[in-house]
């Protein structure tokens, strides 16, 4: 056995072990057929083509292939919610805190955030505009700029959005890397129009009130409550949705949603157990929040392979046989 047929076969672990056993001989013969002389380590697309292959087997055998579909509409709701959130607390940032407050503003702007905001506005504007081998990337920026604005911060001083506000655009950044690699040209126009709108409502709605005079004139707990609900209301009617027998798309929406959904009323939901929630409780409904949804997506996806019914063995890749 080769170094190469050997990594090949490491890759297929990827897929169910039945699938490994009947077909992992025919897969791996036909990548090694196809390589070039010489080479040592599997090509970059190869190992893309066995996860992605691997992942569909699996939801295959868990009787849950509508799940990729209820993915990618999780990561639409979650792009456009993160693009609301964007343009909202942009606003703000324009009016940096006065002097004798001590807040290290970020040259014209009041934070960090501003640079955070930025990358998702211009993430939503790529959407839009721009062709999809830039769009991507640009997603990619937003959601590391997301990542990084409290480290950076913690090493330079300067100041940077509340928690509350960074966690969740994070998970919502997560979310939206599902987004389907093609979307129809007239739905592409949705999260610059959204962020458009938010904009305005936002310089419109919100009093002026001139230069902050510290996060707490800023960041409250309205927006994400009221981004949350909409994203909450959003998931449930796309999985109350009539569909035929094993679809159930957007009941995974839900099931993914429902951490940031959770995090953007994370204030009202610690609230149930204290009046006035301090900080450790505000910590510990995040813990219990972050943990809840991955576990009732997990469960759903038990259940679903107990209630499925037995798959047959797939065909061979190359001769079509299912023997």
């Amino acid at each position: 056995m080769t170094e190469l047929e050997r990594r090949y076969l490491r890759l297929l672990w990827a897929y169910p072990a039945a699938y490994r056993r009947a077909r992992g001989a025919e897969i791996v013969g036909t990548y090694l057929d196809l390589a070039a002389p010489g080479r040592r380590w599997p090509a970059p697309a190869d190992a893309l083509d066995l996860a992605r292959g691997g992942l569909a087997a699996r939801l295959r055998a868990a009787g849950a292939t509508d799940l990729l579909p209820g993915v990618r509409l999780a990561a639409v709701l979650a792009f456009l919610a993160a693009t609301a959130l964007a343009a909202h607390w942009m606003v703000p940032e324009l009016r940096p805190a006065r002097p004798e407050y001590g807040l290290q503003q970020v040259g014209p702007f009041a934070s960090l955030g501003a640079v955070v905001w930025a990358a998702w506005l211009a993430a939503a504007l790529g959407q839009t505009l721009a062709p999809r081998r830039y769009a991507r990337p640009l997603l990619w920026a937003a959601v590391l700029a997301t990542a990084l604005v409290v480290p950076v911060s913690a090493v330079t001083g300067l100041s940077r959005p509340p928690l509350f506000v960074v966690l969740p655009q994070l998970v919502l950044g997560v979310i939206a890397l599902g987004l389907p690699p093609r979307v129809p040209h007239r739905a592409r126009v949705v999260p610059l129009a959204v962020a458009v709108l938010v904009v305005v409502f936002t310089q419109t709605a919100v009093p002026r009130i001139g230069p902050i005079v510290g996060y707490r004139d800023v960041w409250n707990f309205q927006a994400p409550v009221a981004v949350g609900t909409v994203l909450l209301l959003a998931a449930v009617a796309a999985a109350l949705r009539p569909g035929r027998r094993w679809d159930f798309r957007g009941g995974w929406a839900l099931l993914i949603l429902l951490t940031p959904i959770g995090l953007l009323n994370l204030h009202e939901l610690a609230q149930l157990g204290q009046r006035n929630p301090d900080w450790a409780t505000l910590a510990a409904t995040a813990v219990a929040v972050s943990l809840l949804g991955p576990g009732l997506l997990l469960a759903a996806l038990s259940a679903r392979l107990q209630a499925a019914p037995q798959q047959p063995t797939p065909p061979c890749p190359t001769c079509g046989s299912s023997r």
